[in-house]
């Protein structure tokens, strides 16, 4: 009798152990969204995956094409080889695109800054490809850059073969990549300047203003949305990569192949809604942190001040705290002139009951050129002197 009593209650004890488990397993396998082909939600500074569905799936990405079109303007600003207020052409070709576009004329000119709300308000095919033209000469080479900063960052399941996202053969991308894209996008702050922007004029003081409206409703429905591109053909649908930031933390959420504007929205909510109720991050450096020098050989100057390449921030479920997080520089020894601003210099990490959490680039603040033959010179003597002293 006492064997079994002791079999019911041990019955009974591993019963309960179960079902609290099983309702976990339940949770975590309920689908946040649905009627979507791919979807994905991350924080965009430790890049931490928060929810996916299908996120590797390569899918046409339409117009949020444009986002990394986008980061190669953005890059090109940021390193001098593009000015805001330079005036840009347009060429025959670019004017002939179809689809979304600002109606540029043959010849006409606009300064970056125009051409980029263009594209980030209008999605303007036109005014992807004059600066696609502006910046590598033709748009097929800078579909090559395109290509080759996905290569660097890492993503293999995308493939671009345009600038806007028009639809053609073996051009696809997926839900993580994109979110990666916009990641890397967001380090310019000044992006969310055009991108969060819900209309705007073009040509505003000719007989030709042009309206611009975002496509992207929830810029102005959503409390914090200041981003980031839209997409749709028939092939993709509806598709949307979606960025907003509330008590420091911002989030991207990215779908793919939903079958209306509204069920993308809706969607997009969902995952925006879910990531602000539970999570919470601790900002720690913003981009451009000054967080020590790295010495350079043969430069015009010995050193090179190493800064933070984008904003780095703990992140923990709301209500954990964040103790006991350490850092470590490394920087590069042997670094050679020339040096370029934004070359890597080293590595910052943040580590935690000693495993690294976080690991970021350091970069170049600005350029170090070779130093002239002179200079060494008088470097080298200087030091012979030192040491005859």
């Amino acid at each position: 009798m006492k064997r079994i009593v002791s079999l019911i209650m041990l019955s009974f004890l591993l019963s309960s152990l179960w079902i609290p488990s099983a309702f976990a397993e339940e949770k975590k396998s309920t689908e946040l969204v649905n009627d979507v082909r791919s979807a994905i939600l991350i924080e965009r500074d430790t890049g931490k995956i928060l929810y996916e569905k299908n996120s590797n799936e390569k899918l046409p990405p339409a117009s949020m094409t444009k986002i990394m079109t986008m980061l190669l303007i953005m890059e090109s600003i940021d390193k001098g080889k593009l000015t805001w207020n330079e005036k840009i052409r347009t060429s025959e070709y670019a004017a002939s695109m179809g689809g979304s576009q600002i109606f540029l004329e043959p010849g006409e000119e606009m300064t970056t800054k125009e051409m980029l709300r263009g594209i980030a308000i209008g999605s303007g095919n036109d005014a992807s490809v004059a600066m696609a033209e502006r910046i590598a000469g033709s748009e097929d080479a800078f579909v090559q850059m395109m290509n080759d900063k996905a290569k660097k960052l890492g993503l293999t399941h995308t493939k671009f073969q345009n600038t806007t996202g028009l639809p053609v053969n073996d051009h696809y991308s997926t839900a993580y990549d994109m979110a990666i894209m916009a990641k890397e996008l967001l380090k310019y702050q000044e992006i969310t300047k055009f991108t969060g922007m819900y209309e705007a004029y073009l040509r505003e003081n000719t007989d030709n203003k042009f309206w611009l409206v975002n496509t992207n409703k929830l810029v102005r429905f959503y409390p914090g949305v200041d981003g980031l591109k839209t997409g749709f053909t028939s092939e993709a649908k509806y598709c949307l990569t979606a960025t907003a930031q509330r008590n420091g933390m911002r989030v991207i959420a990215v779908v793919f192949g939903a079958p209306t504007s509204k069920v993308r929205n809706a969607q997009v909510t969902k995952m925006l809604d879910y990531a602000f109720s539970q999570y919470q991050t601790r900002p720690l450096f913003k981009r451009n942190h000054l967080v020590g020098l790295a010495h350079v050989s043969k430069g015009k100057a010995k050193n090179v001040e190493a800064v933070t390449s984008e904003p780095l921030s703990l992140l923990t479920k709301k209500g954990e705290k964040t103790e006991n997080v350490k850092q470590k520089i490394i920087l590069q020894k042997h670094l050679n002139a020339p040096i370029h601003k934004g070359d890597q210099v080293g590595t910052i990490k943040l580590i935690k009951d000693g495993k690294v959490i976080i690991e970021s680039p350091l970069v170049a603040s600005k350029d170090v050129a070779e130093a002239g033959w002179w200079t060494l010179y008088k470097r080298a003597f200087g030091m012979f002197t030192k040491a005859g002293e």
